[in-house]
């Protein structure tokens, strides 16, 4: 039987410096996923959908990044209100 282990508090200061640089990547990550999809809008535009689609997937990675990058925000303010 695994004896309970008492656990550090995470440090405020720490925790609201990491948030604020996650939702600044997060920022970053979007601002960047917005100018693909104006590129793939404009193509769509122009009657070109195939080229649109194919700019726009390359969206995926971006939005993907910004979720992670969101849930762990997310983690890490749950953690520091328990602290």
């Amino acid at each position: 039987m695994l004896a309970a282990k008492e656990l550090t508090p995470m440090d405020p200061q720490l925790a609201e410096t990491t948030i604020k640089t996650y939702l600044n990547e997060i920022r970053s990550r979007l601002d960047r996923a917005a100018g693909i999809s104006r590129a793939a809008d404009a193509c769509a535009s122009a009657g070109f959908h195939e080229k649109g689609l194919e700019v726009a997937l390359d969206m995926e990675q971006l939005l993907y990044e910004a979720t992670t990058l969101l849930n762990a925000a997310s983690l890490i303010n749950r953690i520091a209100r328990q602290s």
